[in-house]
C-alpha cells in the first residue's frame, strides 16, 4: 500500500470515491496471464485455492509484471466518483491521454456557484490576492449572464419566431447559451464533479506519472487517493506499483529547465518562479504568425489521400481499379446514401471493414483554442495532440485570450471581458512577484487563455468528429475550427470533402427522419440543405 498522503494543502480537498469495479482485481490478471498458457480458461479460484496455488500466483504477478506483460492488469476496471477537481487538472492530466471515460458536469448547461473552486497553499497576502481575484471572475461571469441576453433574446427571437420566450423549455435554452460564452471568465481553477473509468494499467501509469506538469500537487492528491481506494478493496492490486516518478527527474521537467535555465521556474510549491517572458513571448508571436487568420491551419497531411483511400476500399473487395473506380470507391464509403453506418448513432465506422478504409488518410492541424474549447477538443481521444506545459505559453504582462463571437457582438460585454482579462492578469503577475509557483497562479488563467498546439488524425475519426461537431449545437468555437479544417480539407481532396458536412446531412441523404436528431435542441436551420461554406451562427 502506497504512504499516505495526508494533506494537500488545497482548499477544499478534491473528493476521490471507488464507485465500482470488477471483483478480485488481482487474482483476475493473474488468471488471465495464466490463460495465456492453459488448454483450459483458468478462474479467479483456480489462482487463490490454496496456499500453492497463492504462492504460484504471486511469482507469476511479480514475473510478468518485472517483464512488462502489462495487459493482463487492464482487466480490472475501475469507476472512480471525483469531485472538487478543478478543470486545470481535468484538462493536463486526468483527459490529457486516450484511454479513460468520463462523464463530467458541462459549464454549458449547469450554472458554476461563486464558491465551486481550488484554492492552493498561498500565504495572507497572496491568498487575498487569489481570492480577489476569483470573485472579479465570479462576479464578471454572472454579470456576462445578463449582459448578453438581450443579443440572444434577439438571435432566437429571429430563429425561432413563434417561440414564446417566456416557455420555460425556452428560457432555459437561452439562459445555456448566455452561461456558454460567460463561462470563458471563469479561472481553470473551477471545480467540476465526474465520472472516471479507467483500467489497472492506467491506474499503474497515473501512479507512475502523477508529479508532473501542469499541477502536480493536486494530480498527486487526486491519483493518490485512487490508490488508496483500490488498495482498500484489493491491497495485492497496487502492491507492486513502482513509486512515483520525482517530478525532477521527468523528461518534460529536465528539458525545460535546461531550455529555461536563465528563468528557473519551480513548480513544486516550494520556491519562486519568474515567467519565462522572453522564451514564452517568443513562441506565442512565432506560432500566431504561422496560424495567421486560422483558428486552425492545415499543416501536413498525405498527398495521394484520394487514391489511397479508394486502393484500400479495392483491397478490402478485392476488385481491380477497372472494376472500381477511385470516384466510386471513395463514394461507397463516404456517401451516406450507400455507407448505412455514417447515419447511425452508434458509430458503428471503426468496426465496419470497409469503414477501416478510412484510417489511411491522415491530416496535420496547427491549432489555437481557448481552455475551454480544447477540454472539449480533447474528449475527441482518438485524434491525438501534442498539448502544451502551459506555464511556457503565458507571458505576464500581456493578457491572452480568446473573445466567443456573441462576447464581441454585444458592446457592453466586451468591454467588461476585457477589464476582467485585465484584472486576472495583473492578480497572476503579481502573485507571481510576491514569489508563488506558477503551479499555483495559474490557477488563476480564464477558461479563455489560448491552448496552442498540433494536432493530427486519420480521416476515419476526423469524420466522426467534424460531422459531430459541425452541428450548430456544438460549442461555438469548437464548431469554428471543425468547419475551417472541412473547408481546407475540401479544397485539396473534393471527394472526400464533399461528404463532410453537419450530422443532419448524413441523416437527410440516408432518408432518416427527423433528419435534425436533436429534438426540442434543433438550431432552428435546415443545416442540411447548406454547403459548408455557408454555415454561419452567432449562438
Amino acid at each position: 500500500m502506497p504512504e499516505t498522503l495526508h494533506t494537500t494543502a488545497l482548499t477544499p480537498e478534491p473528493i476521490v470515491r471507488l464507485e465500482n469495479y470488477f471483483r478480485e482485481p488481482y487474482n483476475l490478471a493473474v488468471a488471465a496471464a495464466r490463460t495465456c498458457y492453459s488448454s483450459q480458461v483458468i478462474s479467479t479460484d483456480d489462482v487463490d485455492r490454496d496456499d500453492q496455488t497463492r504462492a504460484q500466483r504471486d511469482r507469476i504477478a511479480e514475473s510478468i509484471y518485472k517483464a512488462g506483460h502489462h495487459t493482463t492488469i487492464q482487466h480490472p476496471t475501475f469507476q472512480f466518483v471525483l469531485e472538487r477537481v478543478s478543470r486545470h487538472c481535468i484538462w493536463s492530466f486526468l483527459h490529457a491521454h486516450p484511454f479513460y471515460n468520463s462523464e463530467q458536469v458541462s459549464q454549458r448547461f449547469v450554472e458554476v456557484k461563486p464558491e465551486h473552486f481550488t484554492i492552493p497553499p498561498l500565504e495572507d497576502a497572496a491568498r487575498s490576492i487569489y481570492l480577489k481575484a476569483v470573485r472579479a471572475q465570479m462576479d464578471a461571469y454572472h454579470r456576462l449572464c445578463e449582459l448578453v441576453e438581450p443579443t440572444v433574446n434577439l438571435e432566437y427571437r429571429r430563429i425561432f419566431p413563434h417561440r414564446e420566450l417566456s416557455d420555460k423549455r425556452w428560457k432555459g435554452a437561452i439562459k445555456k447559451r448566455c452561461q456558454e460564452v460567460a463561462r470563458y471568465v471563469l479561472p481553470v481553477a473551477t471545480h467540476a464533479h465526474l465520472y472516471h473509468t479507467i483500467s489497472g494499467i492506467t491506474l499503474h501509469r497515473y501512479w507512475r506519472l502523477c508529479r508532473q506538469f501542469d499541477v502536480p500537487l493536486e494530480q498527486r492528491f487526486v491519483v493518490q487517493r485512487m490508490v488508496e481506494e483500490v488498495c482498500r478493496v484489493d491491497p495485492k492490486f497496487m502492491a507492486l506499483a513502482e513509486d512515483p516518478m520525482p517530478m525532477e527527474e521527468t523528461l518534460e521537467y529536465r528539458v525545460f529547465q535546461a531550455l529555461h535555465a536563465g528563468s528557473p521556474a519551480r513548480l513544486d510549491g516550494q520556491s519562486p518562479g519568474r515567467a519565462t517572458n522572453g522564451t514564452g513571448r517568443g513562441f506565442v508571436d512565432e506560432f500566431d504568425r504561422e496560424l495567421g487568420a486560422h483558428t486552425s491551419r492545415l499543416v501536413d497531411y498525405k498527398a495521394r489521400a484520394q487514391e489511397t483511400l479508394a486502393q484500400a476500399v479495392r483491397s478490402v473487395l478485392g476488385v481491380p481499379r477497372g472494376q472500381l473506380s477511385d470516384l466510386q470507391a471513395i463514394d461507397l464509403v463516404l456517401n451516406p446514401a450507400r455507407n448505412p453506418y455514417l447515419s447511425d448513432t452508434l458509430t458503428l465506422t471503426t468496426v465496419s471493414k470497409l469503414s477501416r478504409a478510412l484510417v489511411h488518410p491522415h491530416f496535420t492541424f496547427k491549432k489555437k483554442l481557448s481552455h475551454t474549447a480544447d477540454s472539449q477538443d480533447q474528449r475527441h481521444r482518438m485524434v491525438p495532440a501534442s498539448r502544451p506545459i502551459l506555464l511556457t505559453h503565458f507571458v505576464a504582462d500581456r493578457p491572452d485570450y480568446i473573445t466567443p463571437v456573441l462576447i464581441r457582438a454585444t458592446p457592453e460585454a466586451l468591454a467588461c471581458y476585457g477589464e476582467v482579462m485585465t484584472t486576472v492578469w495583473r492578480a497572476i503577475t503579481r502573485l507571481l512577484e510576491l514569489g508563488v509557483s506558477h503551479e499555483f497562479a495559474l490557477y488563476l488563467l480564464p477558461n479563455a487563455f489560448p491552448i496552442r498546439f498540433e494536432e493530427s488524425g486519420d480521416l476515419l475519426h476526423f469524420h466522426h468528429k467534424w460531422v459531430q461537431r459541425l452541428c450548430y449545437t456544438a460549442q461555438e468555437e469548437i464548431w469554428n475550427s471543425c468547419r475551417e479544417e472541412v473547408l481546407q480539407v475540401t479544397e485539396r481532396f473534393p471527394e472526400i470533402g464533399r461528404y463532410l458536412q453537419a450530422p443532419c446531412w448524413p441523416r437527410s441523404q440516408a432518408g432518416i427522419r427527423p433528419y435534425c436528431p436533436e429534438g426540442d435542441r434543433f438550431c432552428g436551420v435546415a443545416v442540411w440543405k447548406l454547403p459548408v461554406e455557408e454555415y454561419q451562427r452567432l449562438i
